[in-house]
Order: structure tokens, then sequence, then C-alpha cells
């Protein structure tokens, strides 16, 4: 009997390959009916059988089945440009994804999903296929690929495939070298904003926007869109995100990104992405600077959208949060002024099929995606595919990503300023006191309070994606930032007389902006980033805590980020699944400077009593990332709101993050200083 994984992998590989051809370096070998076959295939089935299946190791054969309906699937052609942004695509999507739940059984969802791959959108099947996966109780352990995998042309410059493929068909798989991805070839250092392309253009980032989406999807199946807090995350994740452009922003000599609220002022900021599409070898359309957003009246891709009904959106959204009450459909006024008003705006602003009206409040969110991504052919006079803007795997590499996102995130600030502040009871923690808190590189004899960062170069094999070359490896090296490991040391102590549970909560803060002005609390608090949120034990009396930077609840490590199912089939390899989800480890800190930028860091020891939701085991796998990505099948596991303590606005007499910790023992703040080298340091 076929395992799983042994299934499925080969759906998950060189997408726009037929499924009869062999897959994982021509070992595994899908022995169709010739009813599986699509129509420019079928006349040749028993020829495509001597030819392709005689020397595959794995033979998967899969009976007949009666075909599905895929007329839903029309909306996107297969190589053509689709968009979970687009309502039409978000649809169909859904449908993909309700097919593939349906089925009984793993064997027959391989064989339902063998028969639809060359017959759909190739991106919307892998999307639909890994949701279905990662939402099956029987697939869960089903290694899904990173999007890097399936479609690297989204994330490399096009100009290294032609000398992969030269490799490929010239050299065997041991004489091939790996080629190098060029760091930032998008623009020239004239551009201003091309001194955080290393950020925005980071492969890991892009990579864990994807697979954040892929575990909440916004559209799709109530099991797999309706989750615990899902529209408080959706504004966490971004909000945390924003926050930590802008910190490297600062560190850059830039000012922090301009909110794009006004949807009808000219945009200066241009983007030429520089990506081919493999699909069909056209590039994703570029931006230039000073362009209008314009009603897009694009009737082959059904996207309609006015300009005045994203007006009439924001106008109803802003109505909601300034009375304090959604409209529900029924007519219901429900309450959005306590602690689940942020999810409730979450959803209704994304907006998801969560959304608590979505005919009236709309689609805020996604429109701005398909409206941005569509400037600059907004009636598709030119017959010109979309922007970065309009697809989530590209759309953080844009400058103009996080202008709408800031714009996004003000929107839930004006929610959460009509909260009260939190009280004293709240943010203390009787007989807990902090006594000192620093952080110190592991290495020794290490200066405390002073990290250090720099660039690495790494390698990736990008065999499993590029389509029609020989099997083997075709290795690239990129470069992007890394940080020195390090580990946080607190000394804390219990002045009770029993053992007491705490929730230790790490942040770190820019202290000045890109001017070097020393940043206000109102605004530093917005820029509060988490690092780590973990739980404690103290004890009675004096308690050492010591953390390390790679055990972080947020982050996940590079291997997973960058994970390679091939190299993960091997034996001894963990099983990558839900895993996936969380920041990219090796973006955990912002870059600083070469003589030295200084942060504020913070730490809390929260009462756990308060912050507990459900027991669960933080080293359990898959658990080690859920402060973005919440935990499988289960409540997110802290009480607190997502942000918890600088969600929410302090009072005016609260000038610094000193004043705001100094009356409570349970928090302490330190200055670190994050030193920048320019050097690059290859991954071993």
């Amino acid at each position: 009997m076929t395992d799983n994984n042994t299934l499925f992998r080969g759906l998950m590989q060189k997408p726009y390959e037929p499924t009869f051809v062999p897959k994982v370096d021509g070992k595994l070998y899908y022995d169709l009916p010739d009813a599986y076959l699509t129509d420019q295939y079928r006349p040749y089935g028993p020829s495509i059988q001597n030819r392709f299946g005689i020397n595959a190791e794995t033979r998967v054969p899969f009976p007949n089945i009666s075909p599905p309906d895929l007329s839903f699937a029309d909306v996107v052609s297969r190589r053509g440009v689709f968009s979970v942004f687009n309502v039409a695509h978000r649809r169909a999507a859904g449908q993909l994804i309700q097919l593939f739940l349906d089925q009984p059984n793993p064997t027959t969802l391989g064989a339902v999903a063998a028969y639809v791959r060359d017959r759909v959108n190739a991106p919307m099947f892998q999307y639909a296929l890994a949701i279905a996966l990662i939402h099956r109780d029987d697939t869960r352990d089903v290694e899904i690929p990173s999007f890097l995998e399936l479609f690297p042309d989204r994330f490399v410059d096009p100009a290294v495939f032609p000398q992969l493929r030269e490799e490929s068909n010239l050299l065997d798989r041991g004489s091939r070298r790996a080629i190098d991805i060029p760091s930032n070839y998008t623009a020239s250092d004239r551009v201003d904003e091309q001194r955080v392309a290393y950020w925005r253009e980071d492969i890991g980032l892009s990579l864990h926007h994807w697979h954040w989406h892929l575990v909440y999807p916004s559209t799709g199946p109530d099991r797999v869109v309706r989750k615990d807090r899902r529209g408080e995350l959706f504004y966490h994740m971004h909000q945390q995100t924003i926050a930590r452009y802008n910190i490297e922003r600062f560190a850059n000599g830039l000012a922090r990104t301009v909110s794009f609220s006004q949807l009808r002022e000219s945009i200066p900021e241009a983007y030429f992405p520089k990506i081919v599409r493999s699909s069909d070898g056209r590039a994703f359309s570029c931006r230039y600077p000073n362009q209008v957003m314009k009603d897009v009246n694009r009737v082959e891709d059904e996207s309609t959208i006015r300009l005045a009904d994203m007006d009439v959106s924001i106008k109803r959204i802003f109505e909601a949060i300034d009375n304090g009450y959604a409209q529900a459909t029924n007519g219901d006024r429900v309450p959005l002024d306590n602690e689940k008003g942020i999810d409730l705006i979450g959803d209704m602003l994304e907006a998801s099929t969560n959304s608590i009206n979505f005919n009236y409040y709309g689609d805020y969110h996604q429109n701005g995606h398909v409206m941005l991504g569509y400037i600059h052919d907004p009636d598709n006079s030119y017959l010109e595919g979309v922007g970065v803007m309009g697809d989530l795997t590209t759309t953080m590499r844009d400058p103009l990503f996080y202008r709408w996102h800031q714009h996004i995130d003000d929107i839930f600030v004006r929610h959460k300023q009509r909260l009260p502040s939190y009280t004293s009871s709240e943010l203390s923690f009787n007989d807990i006191t902090v006594d000192s808190f620093d952080v110190q590189l592991n290495k020794a004899n290490a200066p405390k309070n002073v990290l250090l960062t720099f660039w690495q170069r790494s390698q990736f094999d990008l065999g499993t994606g590029i389509d029609f070359v020989p099997e083997g490896n075709l290795f690239v090296t990129f470069t992007h930032i890394q940080h020195a490991p390090f580990s946080y040391r607190i000394q804390a102590t219990n002045n009770g007389g029993s053992m007491r549970r705490g929730t230790v909560r790490l942040f770190l803060g820019p202290k000045v902006n890109d001017r070097g002005q020393v940043l206000p609390f109102r605004d530093q608090r917005r820029h509060m980033v988490e690092l780590d949120k973990f739980t404690v034990n103290l004890r009675p009396g004096q308690n050492s805590i010591v953390r390390r930077s790679d055990e972080s609840n947020l982050t996940i490590p590079y291997e997973r980020t960058f994970r390679n199912i091939a190299a993960s089939s091997q034996p001894g390899m963990e099983v990558f699944q839900f895993c996936n989800c969380g920041w990219p480890s090796h973006m955990l800190l912002p870059k600083g400077s070469a003589s030295g930028l200084e942060y504020d860091f913070f730490v809390m020891i929260s009462n756990y009593n308060q912050d507990r939701v459900e027991e669960f085991n933080e080293n359990d796998n898959c658990n080690d990332a859920h402060m973005f990505c919440g935990l499988r099948d289960r409540r997110y596991p802290d009480a607190r709101s997502m942000g918890y303590p600088f969600d929410r606005f302090t009072p005016n007499s609260v000038g610094s993050l000193q004043e705001f910790a100094r009356p409570y023992r349970n928090m302490a703040t330190t200055p670190v200083s994050i030193r920048f080298t320019n050097t690059v340091i290859a991954r071993t």
C-alpha cells in the first residue's frame, strides 16, 4: 500500500509537467488510466506508458473514477494568473478545496487530485490541495512543499533560469554548480526604497506570508476558514509585519511608510519586479512612478471594482468602529467595543467568509490588492497581467504593500483607541519581580546587550520546480540578513510562599526614528515587536531564566522556511507539515547599523492564571510558532489580546517605555545595541 507522502509527493512537483511524467528524480510514476489523460494526450496513452513508466522504482496505480465536474474552475486557465485576492478565483479555489475535503480517504483523494491536476490552473491546484491536506485528519502527515519549490519563478531573478537550464542539459548532476541570485536586482541604489529591498524581497518573508494564508485562508469551506480568533490573527500578524518593516526603514535612514488611505492620490513609488512567470513566459507587470488607482473593469478576469464602492465600504467600516457596533445580516447590532471586537473587525476588513456582513461591508482589503495589482491596465486594454500587488506570493516584495497595510493597520488602531487603557491589575503580577534583564551572544566572554547581524549566503535546490528539464539538483545561492545566536537572561524573584506560573513576554522597540530623533512612546508603542513568549514556573525566591533566541515561539528555523521535500523525504529527516507556518528565524532582529543602533528590549512576566486558555506543550511538534500561527485544531493559546500590553493606548502622562514599565515590578527594560557587519558568511 502506498504511503501518503509517496501518494501526494509527485502531485506537488513540477506543476506544469503532466502527471504522467515521472517525478522525484524519475523514481515515482503515476500509472494513470487513459481517462485521466487530458484530450491532448489521451490518443497517445499506450505510447506514454511505454515511454515513461518502465524505469521508475515506484509505480502508483490509480483506479477509474467518476470524473468530477470542474466547470467552476474555468474562471482561470491552466497557465493563467491565479490570485486569491480575485473573488472569482477565491470562489473557485474554495470549491476545489471542498472537492478534496469531501473524498472519503487519502487513496480516493489522491485519485481525484491526479485527475484534476492537469485540468485546472496549476497554482490554484497547489493552493487548494495544500489547504485540504493540512486540514484533513488523515493527511496531516503529508509534507507540503514550499512555494519556492513549486514556483521558483516568483522569487528568483529570471536571468538565473537560462543558466540553470544550461547546466541541467549539459552536465551530470554531480558536476552542476550553484547559480548565484544577485542581491537588489530590482532597482539601482539611486532609488531610496531600494535600501530595504533586501528585507521586502527576502524569499523567506514571502514564503511566510504564503503559508500563513494556507493555514488561514479567507475563503473556503467553514472547517478551514472558521478558526479561533482568525480575524484578530489577521490584524496582529500584519500589524507586526508593518512595525518590523518600519523599524528596518529607520535603520536604513528611511521614514516610516506613509499610509495609502487616499485612494485617488498618485503613488510616487514605482516597482519593477523583474519576475517572469514560467507558465506563460510573461513578466509580472511593473508600476511606473505617480500612477493613480482607477476603477477596474476586466471582464475577462471577472474583476470589476469601482472606487465608489471602495468609498462605501470604508465609510461603513468606519461607521461601525465609531458607533461601537457592526450590523449583522439579520439587522442585529453586534457590539465591537470589547475584547472580541478586533476579531470581528479583522474578518470584516480582510474580508473573509467569516465577515459579519460581507455584502454590506464589502471586500475592502482584498479589492485594494486587486485594484493596485491592475493599476497599470485597469480595463485590460493592453492585455497585461496582474502586478505583484495582486498576487499573494509576490505582494510583499512591493513597497506599496506596506503603504496599503499601514492604512489597514490604521483602521484597526481607530478601533483600539476606543478601548480603555489597561489597568494596574491587568498589567501587574503580585509577588513577582524582574530583578535584572540582559541579552548576550552565545559565546564566551561576549559583552552584554550587544547583538550582531550580517549577510548570510545560503543554498537551495530548485530542481523540483523547474519543468521540462533533466532530473537532478539545480542549486541556487542567495544572500539574506542573519543574526548571531543569542540568549535572554532574566533574574526574577517570587516573593510569595508558593510556586507561581508566569508568561514571559519579550519585545523589541526602536528608540529613534530615521533622523535619530527619540520616538515618543505613543509612536514607539506601535512599533514594539514580539520576539518570544513562553511560560515559566517560578519557585519561591530567586529564579534564573535563560532563553535562547532559536527557541522563539514566533519563528521557525531556516530548515522549515526553506524546506526541501526531496531532502526531507530521506530517512531521519523530520516531517514538515503545519510546522511550516512561522516568521523566518533569520529575520528575528532588525539589521541595526555599523556603529551599533540602540533598541529598547522589554520583558514582562504576566500572571499565567489570567493568560491560560488550555494546557499545551510548547515543545510538541508544530506548536513552536504559535504566536503568529496559533495551534492546530485548538484555541489560540493566550487569553490576552494579541500584542498585549502594547496594543492599547496609554495615558498621555506615559512619555517613554521606561515610564510605562516603572510602576510594575514584573516588567523591565534594557538598551541593546545591534551592530551590523557588512560581511557575507556562507551557511554551513
